[in-house]
């Protein structure tokens, strides 16, 4: 009888290994994300120094995914818990990680204040354009036209104003020469890995304030296939500027 050959998955040591850890819909694209993020705080040895904070929403499954100090907050209160705690302890690399619900509609006030006081600390916004653990409603960052659970006809923008872009918001307040500000994408996790080092390096060192917006999947709310999840991150990243906004000039060495 031929011998199985039993492969251990190649996991981050930031990321928690026990089974059921990861309790997103199939195809999600949160799972993708924190892995990533798990991979660049080991690749900088930031265990030790990290305090992970999960918003309400479907980010708040990601409270037992990684494997470092991690607090889950309530709905849109992420990035103040975060940086209360870095206030406290200066030493810490503290992440707040959303939604864009979290991030621009109940935690928007939290976030530009963040921004504006130039707050030491790491807040990742996922953009999937809907309210996804709610069943799919429309969401600050929704696309014209998108349909969603409250837009059955698609989203009219003559009567809720055009989608929230949370990068060019934080860019537009954010100190220019201490702020790192990037738009990335789940279709790229190599050039992720890199954006989340330097915006994690920017922390570590005490510069200031990071913000990464990472625009993601939701095949389960979208009702979409694996083609047509592809088109649909593919319209965002036509309508999201996937690009760099502020970068402090001692983070163009980080790779």
């Amino acid at each position: 009888m031929p011998q199985l050959l039993n492969l251990e998955p190649n996991l981050p040591q930031a990321q928690n290994k026990e089974p059921g850890a990861s309790k997103f819909c199939p195809g999600c694209g949160h799972g993708m994300i924190l892995k990533t993020l798990a991979f660049a705080i080991d690749d900088l040895n930031l265990h030790e120094r990290t305090v992970f904070g999960c918003d309400i929403g479907c980010s708040l499954l990601a409270w037992n995914y990684m494997n470092v100090d991690s607090v889950q907050t309530h709905h849109g209160r992420t990035t103040p818990v975060i940086y209360g705690v870095t206030r406290a302890r200066p030493d810490t690399v503290g992440i707040a990680y959303m939604g864009d619900g979290g991030g621009l509609a109940i935690g928007a006030q939290h976030l530009v204040n963040a921004a504006v006081r130039n707050e030491k600390m790491l807040a990742v916004m996922v953009n999937n354009t809907n309210y996804g653990m709610t069943g799919g409603q429309m969401a600050p960052t929704t696309l014209p036209g998108q349909v969603t659970e409250t837009t059955p006809y698609g989203r009219d923008t003559e009567v809720t104003g055009k989608p929230a872009k949370g990068a060019e918001m934080v860019s537009a307040i954010a100190d220019p020469e201490n702020a790192f500000v990037e738009r990335a994408t789940v279709t790229n996790l190599r050039k992720l890995r890199t954006i989340f080092k330097k915006a994690l390096t920017n922390v570590a060192d005490g510069r200031g304030f990071s913000f990464v917006e990472v625009l993601s999947v939701c095949p389960l709310n979208w009702r979409t296939n694996n083609v047509n999840t592809w088109e649909k991150i593919e319209e965002m990243e036509s309508y999201f500027e996937v690009k760099n906004f502020l970068s402090p000039q001692e983070l163009e060495g980080v790779k």
